[in-house]
């Protein structure tokens, strides 16, 4: 069984490092590479997130608390994603050339696929106008992450998951503030 385990290991890596290349090809055309390059810029520490959580705290005085727990909660899947970002520390792809700098070393998972989708999911759930153009503004941020050649297709999923699950554990919270949620 372990044989079989090692194809099928080596099998998720090569798809990993395929679908990659083929997204970070993309990259070639100078409009899709500096749209991806802002986007990475942009979620640097989940600011792009944190920033329209506040954002919308800031014109949603009726869900204002709302607002800053989802804020909360989604600075919460950033930094839980970093910790386990430590812990793995699994190295960035090395077969394409990054079009970003990283300041950090390792990939999995990928804290701007987290705090986006955790953004996602915790705004999501507020129902404003404005939240609902975070999930593709989101999606948007993970296929950029591939773009650039700083993560793997599997640190972009890993990253999402750790996010909305976040974001799910912190939803009633979220929605009603109460802490026992």
């Amino acid at each position: 069984m372990d044989h079989l385990d090692d194809i099928d290991q080596r099998s998720l890596r090569g798809a990993d490092r395929r679908i990659l290349s083929a997204l970070h090809a993309h990259g070639g055309d100078p409009r899709v590479a500096a749209a991806a390059r802002a986007l990475s810029r942009a979620g640097e520490h989940g600011a792009l997130w944190l920033a329209a959580g506040v954002a919308g705290a800031a014109v949603d005085g009726a869900r204002r608390g709302a607002w800053l727990r989802g804020t909360a909660v989604t600075a919460g899947a950033h930094l839980v994603s970093m910790g386990v970002k430590r812990v793995v520390r699994r190295p960035r792809p090395a077969h394409v050339e990054p079009l970003v700098r990283t300041l950090g070393r390792h990939s999995f998972p990928s804290s701007h696929a987290a705090s986006a989708a955790a953004a996602a999911v915790a705004y999501g759930a507020l129902g404003a106008l404005g939240a609902y153009m975070i999930v593709p503004l989101a999606a948007a941020m993970c296929v950029s992450r591939l773009v650039v050649g700083v993560h793997y297709p599997s640190d972009v999923a890993a990253g999402v998951a750790l996010g909305a699950l976040t974001a799910r554990a912190g939803a009633r919270w979220v929605s009603t503030g109460d802490a026992r949620a």
